[in-house]
């Protein structure tokens, strides 16, 4: 019965990781476009994804490279890292 609702429990985050991840896809996608600032699914990927872009860029400053901000990246690649770790460690 517990590792049933682990198991539910792991595979909700998994859900949520992922969907994250194809929103910061999405909005490192966008930027490069120029999109409508006021338009409302825009300000939701911003007010998703920017409090995080902002947490990376303070911590690592060098994620700036010669005008290409790398945040999107370090932020997919952590939450790879942490999706495969979970499944692992709690799966087997």
């Amino acid at each position: 019965m517990i590792d049933a609702f682990f198991y539910a429990l792991l595979q909700i985050v998994h859900t949520v990781i992922n969907i994250y991840i194809w929103i910061v896809i999405i909005s490192a996608l966008l930027s490069f476009v120029r999109p409508d600032p006021y338009n409302p699914i825009v300000q939701t990927l911003y007010r998703l994804t920017e409090p995080v872009y902002a947490w990376i860029r303070r911590r690592f400053p060098f994620v700036i490279m010669g005008g290409i901000d790398l945040s999107p990246l370090i932020i997919i690649l952590a939450l790879q890292f942490l999706d495969i770790f979970m499944m692992r460690a709690f799966l087997g």
